[in-house]
């Protein structure tokens, strides 16, 4: 071979061996996709929900939460009363639970007759008992708060019979009113407010609730007496809410 050939041979080579040296092969790599990072899980509620099922018997609720079809005329959540003020600070019919249950059952029952229920009175706190008490200490119209209301308990409720409409049917006296119309056992007024009368006990009656032998609106549910008397401000009693 030539000096020439293998002076030629020789620079081919360096010129390789640099071409190579200054721009390596890069190795090939397999291009992942991006993927979004994963949602986070969601998270369910903490806060349990609510039926009338697994309310507590002695918790305290709204009767139109139980049952919305009860009318409401709360009284003594305006002027319109025997002390001539307001004593609630909104219209609240509070029940203990199982209470609220029974009159459910009670509006559920009159329906079938095209009859309602509207409600006077329902829970009522202690300091307002005394209230009424100064005003009128006759054991046979308010509760002695030293013993305690059925009321103070929320176990009893003020009512009276309305027709589908929403008009009270006729019953031997107003509510509150203070005299012996109110008796159960009156004999006096029109035969049709004393078949009201019996009409509305009966009905409460089959559901567990005694009426009052002074006052046709009042009504005490049977098992009061495992509820204490409480004084409770409305305020602090959170509405529930059902499912």
């Amino acid at each position: 071979m030539s000096d020439r050939w293998l002076k030629f041979l020789v620079l081919m080579t360096y010129t390789l061996y640099f071409s190579v040296a200054c721009h390596p092969i890069k190795s090939l790599q397999t291009t992942k996709p991006s993927v979004p990072p994963a949602s986070p899980p969601m998270q369910r509620s903490l806060t349990p929900q609510k039926t009338s099922q697994n309310l507590k018997d002695d918790q305290l609720v709204d009767i139109q939460v139980i049952n919305k079809n009860i009318l409401l005329d709360i009284r003594y959540a305006t002027s319109n009363n025997f002390l001539k003020k307001k004593l609630y600070p909104s219209a609240r019919c509070v029940l203990r639970a199982a209470v609220a249950k029974r009159l459910s059952q009670v509006q559920a029952s009159l329906q079938e007759q095209k009859l309602n229920l509207k409600v006077y009175d329902c829970y009522r706190p202690l300091s307002i008992q005394k209230q009424m008490w100064k005003v009128l200490p006759d054991e046979r119209y308010v509760a002695n708060p030293t013993k305690g209301s059925r009321h103070n308990r929320g176990a009893a409720v003020d009512l009276r019979l309305v027709d589908a409409t929403g008009k009270e049917l006729q019953m031997p006296s107003a509510f509150d009113d203070f005299t012996v119309a109110a008796h159960r056992n009156y004999s006096g007024g029109s035969a049709q407010a004393r078949n009201n009368r019996t009409l509305l006990e009966n009905a409460m009656a089959k559901h567990g609730f005694i009426g009052l032998t002074t006052e046709w609106w009042h009504f005490d549910a049977l098992g009061w007496e495992k509820f204490p008397a409480i004084d409770v401000p409305f305020n602090l009693i959170p509405p529930i809410t059902l499912i």
